[in-house]
């Protein structure tokens, strides 16, 4: 089929070579503008961007997708399907009307389940079993249109929000590809969302990372997975930030917030409901990544001190 491709982030590139993979003609991608990025503040593309450059693909970078230019050059294109995945903008009705066989979305979810910017990051922090991808119709809500397919997978106990991330973009790939396929075919039904199934994945603030010790140790080893890449799960320590990168639930319990030990296993802080958490991996503020029991023996730790 004759496709045209919105997307911009990392996780839409498994999706578009799966495309290309699979014979689809890819008329254009539409991909945010370049970016300021970094101390020099140099000009820095959306990752699609380099991706479709290589394959000889036409690329489009419409400040705003529905002003009306843009909206003209996606009707000159005269796609049979839109592809939506990860592009970080809103369509309008007019842009989503335009493809006669409608605007697919790739979302890393098993929807009605985590609608939002985030839901990778917040199935983790909540703790669900499994997680999955899902193509869906695009309509004019928040991933609120008709359901396609769905492919579900298991969350790893270990697992960090960019690990399970690529994994559900290379599923999302495949599932691309056999949704085109059913509806080029008339063999998938579309069917409506059951909006009492839903929940929310709003997107991350900062703030989301801070350790609150008063939090059984279990929820928060998630918050260390979930929020790895950013905004990383973050503490206080002797006036200075403190960065958790990796750490395990202990069988140990005190005042949450207190340092409970402090040596070659690293440190082990008391948790809410009478729980505890080992930080394995930290990285301090202003320095690089360090196993804790490191940071323990070089900032001589003791236990009784309080952190957060």
């Amino acid at each position: 089929m004759r496709v045209v491709f919105l997307g911009s982030g990392s996780f839409a590139i498994p999706s578009l070579e799966a495309l290309l993979a699979a014979g689809h003609d890819v008329a254009a991608v539409v991909t945010q503008p370049d970016r300021e990025k970094g101390r020099g503040r140099e000009l820095s593309p959306p990752p699609l961007k380099p991706v479709a450059a290589a394959r000889g693909l036409k690329v489009l970078q419409p400040r705003r997708v529905r002003e009306p230019e843009s909206v003209a050059a996606l009707e000159a294109l005269v796609p049979e399907v839109q592809v939506v995945v990860a592009y970080g903008q809103i369509l309008p009705r007019r842009v989503i009307d335009i493809a006669p066989r409608g605007t697919v979305n790739v979302h890393a979810s098993l929807l009605p389940r985590y609608r939002g910017a985030a839901p990778v990051q917040w199935a983790i922090v909540n703790g669900e079993a499994e997680t999955g991808v899902t193509t869906m119709l695009i309509d004019e809500g928040l991933d609120t249109g008709p359901l396609l397919l769905a492919e579900a997978t298991p969350i790893g106990a270990e697992e960090t929000a960019e690990v399970l991330e690529s994994r559900l973009a290379a599923l999302g790939g495949e599932l691309l590809v056999r949704t085109l396929k059913g509806l080029e075919e008339g063999a998938i039904v579309p069917r409506p969302q059951d909006p009492a199934r839903a929940s929310l994945a709003p997107l991350i603030k900062k703030e989301d990372g801070l350790m609150d010790w008063r939090l059984p140790a279990p929820a928060l080893a998630r918050r260390v997975l979930g929020f790895h890449a950013w905004p990383g799960a973050h503490t206080r320590l002797r006036g200075r930030g403190l960065r958790v990168l990796r750490a395990q639930v202990e069988a140990a319990s005190g005042t949450p917030g207190t340092l409970l030990r402090a040596g070659r296993d690293g440190l082990v802080v008391a948790c809410g409901e009478g729980t505890a958490l080992r930080l394995v991996e930290v990285q301090p503020e202003s320095r690089h990544p360090m196993p804790a029991a490191a940071f323990a023996a070089g900032a001589r730790l003791k236990p009784g001190e309080r952190l957060g």
